[in-house]
C-alpha cells in the first residue's frame, strides 16, 4: 500500500533508511546516516508538498517500510518526472519495489500532467533494472561514467516510460 507520509512514520523511516546498501543507490540527497534527525525533516518537507503529494510511503502490514515518489524536471522537461524508490532491505526480493513503482506510475499519469516518467539507476544495480523493467519501463540510455557515488566514477541506465504506452499497456 502507499500512503502519505506522516507524523509517527519517524522510527521506522530511520530504522529502514539506515542502512549503507540502501544509500549507495540513491542520490547524494539521502543521507547517511540516516538519523533521527533526517526523519524529521523529511516528515515536514514532504507535508509541505501540496495535495496531492508526490512522495508516499510504501506500507506493509501497518509499518512504512520505504518511498516512491516523483520529482518534476523544470523548463523545457516540466512534463517528465523523475521515478525514485528504495525499500529497507529487508523486504527486498519480494516483488514490493515493483508493486510499488506500479502504483506510483499510476497515481502520477493520473493525477499529474506528466507525458514521461524517467528513473536513473546506477550500474551496480540491476536488481533496479529489474524493477523497472516489470513495471513497464523501458531502458533507453546508458550514460557512460556519468555518475561518482561512493567514490567511484561509474555508468548509470535510464529507464523511460510514455504516458500514451503505459495507457495502452493498462487498458
Amino acid at each position: 500500500m502507499l500512503r502519505a507520509w506522516r507524523p509517527g512514520d519517524e522510527d521506522a523511516l530511520v530504522r529502514n533508511a539506515n542502512n549503507r546498501k540502501i544509500w549507495r543507490n540513491l542520490t547524494n540527497r539521502f543521507p547517511h546516516p540516516y538519523l533521527q534527525k533526517d526523519a524529521d525533516e523529511w516528515i515536514d518537507r514532504v507535508a509541505k508538498e501540496g495535495n496531492p503529494p508526490c512522495n508516499l510511503a510504501i506500507v506493509l502490514e501497518g509499518e512504512t517500510v520505504g518511498s516512491v515518489g516523483v520529482e518534476r524536471y523544470g523548463d523545457l522537461n516540466r512534463l517528465t518526472g523523475e521515478v525514485g524508490y528504495w525499500l529497507g532491505e529487508t523486504h527486498w526480493g519480494k516483488g514490493l519495489a515493483t508493486e510499488a513503482v506500479r502504483l506510483m506510475t499510476d497515481y502520477a499519469f493520473d493525477r499529474f500532467d506528466f507525458e514521461r516518467l524517467q528513473a536513473t539507476v546506477l550500474e551496480w544495480n540491476p536488481a533496479s533494472c529489474r524493477v523497472l523493467e516489470k513495471a513497464g519501463f523501458v531502458r533507453e540510455a546508458r550514460h557512460r561514467r556519468s555518475i561518482i557515488k561512493d567514490g567511484q566514477v561509474i555508468d548509470s541506465w535510464v529507464y523511460g516510460l510514455l504516458c500514451s504506452d503505459h495507457r495502452n499497456d493498462s487498458a
